[in-house]
């Protein structure tokens, strides 16, 4: 299994004949704004997306790597409707919960429901977006999380399990302790630390707290030092300290920069590097 990793919380997964795009978003950073994170050379030969909500920096190229794939859909029951016999999809490039983009079969869930799509088990994990700090200069505004807000609309985390390998993705979300006690420990989490000073995710520190109650055996850091308009670092995080901190947990971290890719052979090889990794150190519970 190979996972590369393209900046806010985009991937690539690709394992035996699957090639899975998470969240193939836009960046807003402004020398690079509305570029697509994912290169569209990878576009045409992805079977599956998955998309924890409709933010554009993880939705906005949805309809066109649809458009230039044979890939599946699979979302959040909320970020599609139906209409006159027809699902029309979150628009990905307009302001508010305009449904107008038309998509073909997609495979929704909702949080706690579990689906199988070829051969994986998909679970929705509860994940809430927390409110987003805008600073430019002298000037701030909150933009708050709703029902009927475009800002985080249908966010979803998702637990995917493909070929013995258990890979949790939570996409933007606040701390959900309790709720994430009940999970099976993931072999791979994938994480935002990014939030002390936007406020939408989590912080080094509440993801901290996550890891305690999720129990990964590998750690992927997401959402932080990320460009958005002026600021090529918008939203800091202090990854290294992230780092030794998990591992002092038992749990190995593994930052990946824009672009860089880490390979899993299968899950008896991950549970080795991690036995080499930690020597043998047990986790605590």
């Amino acid at each position: 299994m190979k996972i590369t990793f393209y900046g806010y919380n985009s991937f690539l997964i690709e394992s035996d004949s699957k090639k899975i795009a998470i969240d193939p978003g836009a960046s807003f950073y402004l020398p690079d704004f509305f570029r697509t994170l994912i290169p569209k050379s990878e576009w045409k030969d992805i079977t599956h997306i998955f998309v924890t909500h409709g933010d554009p920096d993880h939705h906005w190229h949805t309809d066109r790597l649809l458009a230039a794939s044979d890939a599946k859909l699979v979302c959040n029951e909320k970020l599609v409707r139906e209409h006159k016999g027809q699902k029309l999809m979150l628009a990905p490039r307009r302001k508010g919960l305009v449904f107008n983009t038309p998509v073909e079969d997609p495979y929704t869930l909702s949080v706690g429901q579990t689906i199988e799509l070829d051969g994986m088990l998909i679970t929705g994990i509860k994940g809430t977006h927390g409110h987003l700090r805008l600073q430019i200069g002298p000037f701030s505004k909150t933009l708050r999380e709703g029902p009927e807000e475009r800002m985080g609309y249908g966010e979803i985390g998702f637990q995917i399990q493909l070929n013995g390998i258990t890979i949790l993705n939570l996409g933007d979300t606040i701390l959900h302790a309790e709720e994430w006690k009940k999970l099976e420990a993931p072999n791979i989490l994938m994480i935002p630390i990014g939030g002390k000073s936007s406020g939408n995710t989590m912080d080094e520190h509440d993801a901290l707290k996550a890891l305690a109650v999720i129990r990964p055996e590998i750690v992927i850091p997401v959402h932080y030092n990320c460009g958005a308009l002026f600021n090529k670092c918008y939203n800091p995080a202090n990854d290294k300290w992230f780092k030794n901190e998990a591992k002092k947990m038992g749990v190995q971290c593994i930052l990946l920069k824009p672009g860089d890719s880490t390979n899993i052979e299968n899950a008896e090889s991950l549970k080795k590097i991690n036995e080499g990794f930690f020597h043998q150190k047990k986790r605590p519970l």
